[in-house]
């Protein structure tokens, strides 16, 4: 197991290299398997995610490398079997191999997909989309038996815009018969990714990125390639860094629309941020004003954004009110937080922020991902010294976060326990 160690109140200066989304890249790997042919994928970050994905890749038979960020893989020899519990429960994303050897073969055998456990996070809209399209889905103690005897295009209304369910429906439509049209589709620049992806393997994609996906079957899926866009979420985190601990901290390989909501809330509090076309420095403000935030889907906040604000809201004057709309289990930050020195009340579906707090550090538990990467800000900040067990959930989302975060002033370190 890995704890991290964190002596805060160490001002941040200097580069940090965003890295590819990770929320791009568990969709791209699974998908590449509906290709005949090799297929390359650039600017793979380097997270235990990345590991998981590659496991179940050499499981199906298929060859993989990877070389500077470059993967390589090529589906030829691939053989559709059962994916079994130990291997899909690791991440949340081993469901889109469900939908990727569903689209390539007509039937898939596997497990309910694992992740964070932030809440109830059904396939219900998943499995809505395979229906649609002329699969039949037998489920019985937590393994999925999916078959169609042929996968005929159609109209699916998806009842909430999720990613998931929009990318895997896509997946399963590019080799469907005919036409099949995605309404109400999620809007994530993730989901534009992997249909440029698809679409260069030879897919006929069109409307990624609008809430209207039109999808013309093809037969044949070739040899393709794509680049990992930056990731958002780790733009954003660092964002929020430097308007805590900021001295012309440069945040760059970004694209700052894709953070526009984040930056408007922060410009909405106070903080001073020099915005390039690839790039944004921020200094640290002393006097934040307090704010509310509601996460919605793309374009709005990201909920993956809601756990690491939270912590810069504990440092703004007043109160600050914060709902979580996607996830109902998404505020186990908060009972750290607190333990941290924080002044957080959980009220439903909202939380209430009263700040400026002082933080004093101490041993937390990440319970999560993005809980993770908000102590992780937290113990920045904090005075002393600050333990994070249970940081393998970091580990699954932030590339090099330790060397990040070093290069830039932190005194942070990962410890083997």
């Amino acid at each position: 197991m890995k704890q991290i160690k964190i002596n805060g109140g160490y001002e941040l200066s200097g580069t940090i290299k965003i890295s590819g989304a990770k929320n791009s890249a568990v969709a791209l790997i699974p998908a590449s398997i509906l290709s005949d042919d090799i297929v390359k994928i650039d600017n793979i970050p380097n997270i235990s995610d990345i590991q998981a994905l590659n496991e179940i890749l050499q499981y199906l038979g298929v060859c993989v490398s990877i070389d500077d960020g470059l993967m390589t893989i090529d589906p030829k020899k691939i053989e559709n079997k059962e994916i079994p519990e130990d291997i899909s429960n690791r991440l949340r994303a081993s469901y889109y191999f469900m939908a990727a050897l569903l689209g390539k073969y007509k039937k898939v055998e596997m497990y309910f997909p694992g992740g964070c456990k932030i809440g109830a996070r059904p396939i219900d809209q998943t499995l809505k989309g395979f229906r649609a399209l002329g699969a039949k889905v037998i489920e019985e103690n937590d393994k999925f038996t999916i078959t169609a005897d042929d996968l005929i295009g159609g109209n699916v209304y998806l009842d909430m815009p999720s990613v998931g369910a929009t990318i895997n429906t896509m997946l399963v439509a590019v080799k469907a018969k005919g036409k099949t049209v995605i309404e109400n589709a999620a809007k994530e620049p993730e989901i534009v990714n992997v249909a440029t992806f698809l679409n260069s393997m030879g897919a006929k994609i069109t409307g990624a990125g609008t809430s209207t996906i039109k999808i013309k079957g093809v037969d044949r899926l070739s040899g393709g390639f794509c680049e990992v866009i930056p990731d958002r979420i780790e733009t954003g985190t660092y964002i929020i860094a430097g308007a805590l601990l900021g001295n012309n901290l440069k945040i760059e390989n970004i694209i700052p629309e894709h953070v526009e909501s984040l930056i408007l809330k922060l410009k909405e509090m106070g903080v001073k941020l020099n915005i390039g076309k690839n790039y944004i420095i921020v200094n640290k403000c002393n006097n934040l004003k307090s704010t509310n935030i509601r996460t919605l889907g793309y374009p709005g906040f990201p909920t993956d954004l809601q756990q690491p604000i939270t912590t810069l809201l504990t440092q703004c004057t007043g109160v600050s009110v914060l709902e979580e709309t996607i996830y109902e289990n998404r505020f186990q930050n908060v009972e750290h937080l607190n333990k941290l020195g924080t002044d957080i009340k959980i009220a439903g579906k909202k939380i209430k922020i009263n700040g400026p707090t002082k933080l004093v550090g101490t041993t937390v538990i990440a319970t999560d991902l993005r809980a993770g990467a908000c102590l992780v800000l937290a113990g920045l900040i904090a005075e002393g010294e600050t333990i994070i067990k249970d940081i393998e959930h970091v580990l699954r989302g932030y590339e090099n976060i330790i060397e990040k975060l070093t290069n830039v002033g932190a005194k942070i370190e990962l410890q083997e326990i």
